[in-house]
């Protein structure tokens, strides 16, 4: 099924991946659990997903920071990426969005602009037989400010040649919509996955 898009005249279709084009979300919060279970560290699913588009890094500096931690920043996003890509052969793609890829490859051009790091990304895609269809990989390193700044977004269009105005985000989380709005971009809200599997 194909999620609805917004009218517009879209010249490019840019992408969040984890949440958005992989149905990873369970599969990073559970790396999360086992990661932070190491340090004791506390890392409710609300604030889990209410995070979702930060970069690793950042989580866990903030989770360090909110309880009182000392949690070497590093190694713990270093652990839960490695647990994270252990579980990749369980990882499926979000139906609703690879309907659209599917649709639309070969006749607009791609971007993944992700949180995630490069080989994080590269690693979900991959996994799902996708890493072909993006020639444009923006992630977590490659910009300074994170999403809700707009930053990775309008790097995406600036590397696919394309106007802001002229793309279309999907995305899954509010400080993705956040970035594309502040991008001057329309979007597509993905579901989560609660809200699919209603």
């Amino acid at each position: 099924m194909l999620l609805p898009l917004p009218p517009g005249d879209f010249q490019a279709y840019l992408f969040d991946c984890d949440g958005t084009i992989t149905d990873s979300m369970p599969l990073h919060y559970r790396a999360w659990l086992d990661a932070l279970a190491e340090w004791d560290c506390h890392f409710p699913e609300e604030l889990f997903y209410a995070w979702g588009g930060r970069p690793v890094v950042d989580i866990v500096a903030e989770l360090n920071l909110r309880q009182g931690l000392n949690m070497p920043v590093a190694t713990v996003a270093e652990r839960q990426e490695t647990l994270f890509r252990a579980g990749l052969g369980t990882m499926r793609a979000v139906p609703g969005v690879l309907a659209h890829i599917r649709e639309a490859h070969g006749r607009l051009p791609f971007a993944v602009v992700s949180g995630s790091t490069r080989e994080s990304v590269i690693d979900s895609l991959t996994a799902l037989d996708l890493l072909a269809h993006f020639p444009v990989l923006v992630c977590a390193g490659d910009y300074a400010e994170p999403k809700p700044a707009p930053e990775a977004y309008l790097t995406g269009a600036r590397l696919l040649g394309v106007d802001p105005s002229k793309c279309l985000v999907f995305e899954d989380t509010e400080l993705g919509v956040q970035a594309a709005r502040a991008a001057g971009m329309a979007y597509v809200r993905v579901p989560p996955p609660w809200e699919r599997l209603k």
